[in-house]
């Protein structure tokens, strides 16, 4: 979805939209704090990592700003994405699919 606000936004590809500042203490809490051994964010927390970063930073609020053109685009995803995942690409208005491989080798995730 970064890439593609990008390229919505006419921002070049080797520019970071969340900062690292941003970034660490998000994924040191997700680790260490909550226990979990992946530290991967949810769309939604990416969401509002950008949002944070958008405040001071010109090209994640352009990211920001062409959110809405991202209605009725189409997403594939190579695992099965969460229910909080599909329901952000829902509500951004993207027809997502993705292949039938769960990202874990747990039966069910939250």
């Amino acid at each position: 979805m970064l890439n593609a606000l990008k390229h919505l936004a006419d921002i070049p590809n080797p520019v970071n939209l969340i900062s690292p500042i941003i970034l660490e203490p998000i994924c040191e809490l997700e680790t260490e704090k909550l226990g979990h051994s992946n530290p991967r964010l949810h769309t939604e927390e990416v969401l509002v990592a950008l949002s944070v970063c958008a405040l001071t930073d010109i090209n994640a609020r352009k990211a920001i700003n062409a959110l809405p053109q991202l209605r009725g685009c189409e997403a594939h995803a190579s695992v099965i994405l969460s229910q909080k995942d599909e329901t952000i690409f829902r509500r951004l208005g993207i027809n997502l699919t993705c292949d039938a491989v769960y990202q874990y080798s747990k039966l069910y995730h939250g």
